[in-house]
């Protein structure tokens, strides 16, 4: 029996500009011990990934870092090697090794599944990649992880985007009350999709996403994302709540979990995906802004879109934008 291990994970919750993005990765673990616990994709994938970018320092076989795309993501201020490296070569290493080729982000928003706002300031002119390594490099980094999951018995199906702008983020936050909601429902979206495209067909389903905040019971989530289909609790606590999906003998099984990117591959390529395509988003966003104000704000300093920043960047822009702007481009919380 093959195992349809999926992993589901947030960038941009807590920012009061830009949008939130949910990532989702799909894998096909083949022979899978019915009933047994998902494998550890890290050890089953060693030959091509590591978990840290430590193990990167000495590595000459060109795997590629696979882990939260906060321990990824290199600070802004580097003045040696570009913050998104790690991110973008992950990313753009896996879909290339499925023979996905992204030359821009405009094919990688297209490849995730991503539709950006349509807001102006995401309609700037698409941005060529790689932005920090080489063609050649993707290249051999994509043949080692196909030679590598090929080798493992293991196929990467699905990697997705959900991408939720202000407008809807805020709509959604003054329906709903709670900005959790926001990302409960793109979540729910990604566990319909999952069961829709493989479920129900003799393949054991996991599905491991990051707590929505302090959240401790899904039920109605799942309820709502699979209507008709049985949800029963195996377990609900501070750190862990995971539920039967359907019905016996082989019921798929979700689980939310502190740190999930630390204990599951796919949620790990989910934060990554996530994310790269957050900055890739806010790098339209500045390039907008920049562009349109040049000639009264010379040297506007980019946005990361995180409260303080925002607050700092909404101050430098605030005398030169009209107030319908500022209302579209701020999250309400």
């Amino acid at each position: 029996m093959s195992l349809i291990y999926a992993g589901i994970d947030e960038a941009g919750y807590g920012p009061m500009l830009g949008p939130l993005c949910v990532g989702l990765a799909v894998f096909r673990v083949e022979s899978h011990e019915p009933g047994a616990n998902a494998p550890d994709l890290w050890d089953v994938l060693k030959a091509g990934v590591c978990r840290s970018l430590r193990e990167l320092r000495s590595d000459t076989r060109h795997r590629v870092a696979i882990a939260d795309s906060k321990a990824l993501k290199l600070p802004n201020q580097s003045k040696t090697r570009h913050p998104l490296l790690h991110l973008e070569r992950a990313a753009l290493s896996l879909l290339a090794s499925a023979d996905v080729d992204c030359p821009d982000d405009d094919h990688l928003f297209a490849a995730l599944g991503s539709v950006l706002p349509s807001e102006p300031w995401y309609g700037a002119d698409p941005t060529p990649l790689p932005l920090a390594t080489t063609a050649d490099d993707l290249k051999i980094a994509a043949n080692v992880l196909r030679s590598c999951v090929q080798g493992a018995g293991v196929e990467l199906l699905e990697l997705r985007c959900t991408v939720v702008g202000e407008r809807d983020f805020n709509a959604t936050l003054d329906d709903a009350g709670s900005k959790a909601e926001v990302v409960a429902r793109a979540v729910a979206e990604h566990i319909a999709l999952i069961r829709k495209q493989w479920g129900g067909n003799g393949q054991e389903v996991r599905i491991a996403c990051d707590r929505l905040g302090g959240r401790a019971t899904y039920t109605d989530l799942l309820i709502r994302a699979l209507p008709g289909v049985p949800v029963a609790p195996i377990a609900e606590s501070p750190e862990l709540s995971a539920y039967h999906l359907g019905p016996a003998p082989s019921p798929a099984r979700a689980l939310f979990m502190t740190e999930s990117e630390q204990h599951h591959l796919p949620v790990a390529v989910a934060s990554i995906v996530a994310k790269l395509v957050r900055e890739l988003a806010m790098r339209r966003l500045n390039a907008h802004f920049a562009s349109r104000l040049a000639d009264r704000i010379p040297q506007l300093k980019p946005t990361a879109g995180y409260v303080q920043d925002a607050r700092r960047w909404l101050e430098d822009v605030g005398p030169h934008i009209d107030a319908e702007t500022r209302e579209r481009l701020v999250r309400l919380a």
